[in-house]
């Protein structure tokens, strides 16, 4: 039940990659913010690392997942309602396509959240001088 004024196929999909995108942002803002304020110079190199530490290992990290995971599952939400799946009987119809592609998503938020805060987040980190080479990823 795709409308005259529903968006093409790829903008649909243009959509879901900014969702995806946005989503592993959210999850990494447990570093990511160290990471910007060491770089521009706006706190030390050792208040930026107990930031990103008390960020990482408290409750933050959680919430940040928590708030990834909503804003994926609303861009989710706003993707099938705009292929004009509205109603519980048409996702019924559509139930094969909604289950891969929300698997989809959520495996490519996964791997761009592993990606962002375990490997880019990490180098940039450690080239501005925050003391995470230790406990790199690759170092493991």
């Amino acid at each position: 039940m795709v409308g005259s004024d529903a968006p093409s196929p790829i903008e649909g999909k243009k959509s879901l990659w900014k969702w995806i995108t946005s989503g592993s942002i959210i999850a990494s803002m447990c570093c990511l913010p160290s990471v910007i304020l060491a770089m521009f110079g706006l706190a030390s190199i050792s208040t930026a690392a107990a930031l990103s530490n008390d960020m990482y290992w408290g409750p933050m990290r959680y919430v940040f997942y928590f708030l990834a995971l909503s804003f994926v599952g609303y861009g989710l939400w706003r993707y099938f309602q705009q292929q004009g799946i509205c109603t519980l009987n048409e996702a019924n119809k559509q139930r094969k396509q909604i289950i891969n592609t929300t698997l989809m998503v959520i495996t490519l938020t996964i791997i761009g959240y592993l990606l962002f805060n375990y490997i880019i987040l990490e180098i940039i980190g450690i080239a501005v001088g925050l003391p995470w080479e230790d406990d790199a990823v690759w170092n493991q």
